[in-house]
């Protein structure tokens, strides 16, 4: 079987951003992730055997001097002794535990040192994405002339209505192909027009080198999570909002805020932090109530939230994305991240809702025990965590009636 995944920076940049800050900040961290199908997917015989051979060839992959020459040019935030870390780094397979039950489903967790578990996730999602097309005989239906043309459309109507936008797609992306041909379309068609939007770049750290494109990215909710399991979640959105100053200095301040919802984000989110950072990413909830609260939270501060950036990547599409550009006008500068809608949208192919959340956590690997940790978010929907850990966490921010 050919490996589905042939670069090593064929992956997000804030896997990248994040590696570089645990590293910084939490050397000696242990963490488990655990996967979750939402869809509770059986999959082909003999899909679990097929995944190990693929993520086994992932300890092939070394960064080249050119991928590193391309970050240091377009990522100058990332020090420099990060890529001396990369240049030795190797997946390890023996981090992934992969069980299918006599159903078909999918057991899947990884366990280590942060620092060396965290550049899995997106790659192992990608990988079983494509895989799933692959073995079912699916691969047949993606006809990549169509999605060109559909690629284009959606970013010329994009454009055209003033919208500044990019590719977050990489990890449930129909094949690499796929979103290959999505990056080119959409960087085609923003190169042709002069319209009053753009395409800004994608978060796929390989094809922004490839095209000559900004890698977009900054966090995700693993980080928050990750120190929501060490220390609390009261005060994990402060402690996460300091350790990105003090790792980026200002650079990549975009924070990811609805971990554990608006409410207690909010009460951390004091004026030294909303004039540092300069704007928030809204993942879930109501985009429209979402970007109201975030409106009101600056100017409580005196902050004017039109000097703000506002990123959206809940769950988008064009029309959507236009909807709120249309409302978000005059609030604040608004922006979009969006990805299954760009990089799996083909004629009878069912898009892979699966996400891998980290689940537990340890300080340091002399710990004896691991705390669980969870996501809660704006959406009940999108909570991932053992159910008791769930619980104990709205029960401790005060979420329950």
């Amino acid at each position: 079987m050919r490996p589905i995944i042939t670069h090593f920076t064929d992956d997000d940049l804030y896997k990248f951003t994040m590696c570089c800050a645990v590293i910084q900040n939490y050397p000696r961290t242990q963490v488990k992730y655990h996967f979750t199908d939402r869809d509770n997917t059986v999959y082909p015989d003999g899909f679990a055997d097929a995944l190990r051979r693929q993520i086994k060839m992932l300890e092939d992959l070394v960064i080249t001097d050119e991928e590193i020459a391309f970050m240091k040019r377009k990522c100058p935030y990332i020090p420099s002794w990060f890529y001396s870390f990369l240049k030795g780094y190797r997946y390890d397979s023996r981090c992934v535990r992969i069980d299918q039950n006599s159903d078909g489903r999918l057991e899947i967790e990884f366990e280590g040192s942060w620092s060396n578990t965290i550049l899995l996730e997106v790659k192992v999602l990608a990988i079983i994405s494509e895989l799933y097309y692959i073995m079912t005989g699916e691969t047949n239906r993606l006809d990549y002339d169509g999605f060109y043309e559909r690629s284009r459309q959606k970013a010329h109507r994009l454009i055209d209505a003033g919208c500044e936008f990019s590719d977050f797609g990489t990890r449930r992306r129909a094949s690499f192909d796929a979103q290959d041909t999505a990056v080119r379309a959409m960087s085609e068609c923003n190169a042709d027009m002069n319209g009053p939007g753009r395409f800004v770049g994608t978060s796929n750290v390989y094809l922004a080198m490839k095209y000559d494109l900004t890698p977009i990215g900054t966090m995700a909710h693993e980080l928050i999570c990750a120190i929501a399991g060490m220390y609390g979640p009261l005060m994990a959105n402060n402690i996460a909002m300091k350790v990105w100053a003090l790792t980026y200095r200002g650079a990549l301040g975009t924070f990811l805020y609805d971990t554990y919802g608006w409410r207690i984000f909010s009460l951390n989110f004091s004026e030294d932090y909303a004039n540092m950072f300069k704007g928030l990413r809204v993942d879930s909830g109501d985009n429209f109530r979402q970007l109201d609260l975030i409106v009101e939270k600056y100017r409580s501060l005196n902050i004017d939230p039109q000097t703000k950036q506002v990123v959206f990547s809940n769950a988008l599409d064009i029309d959507r994305a236009i909807e709120i550009k249309l409302y978000a006008d005059g609030k604040c500068r608004p922006s979009f991240g969006i990805g299954t809608h760009f990089t799996n949208d083909f004629p009878g192919v069912k898009p892979r809702n699966i996400v891998i959340k980290l689940t537990d956590v340890k300080i340091t690997e002399s710990w004896p025990f691991y705390s669980q940790t969870c996501k809660l978010s704006e959406d009940a929907g999108k909570y991932t965590g053992d159910p008791a850990t769930v619980r104990r966490f709205l029960e401790t921010l005060h979420l329950t009636e």
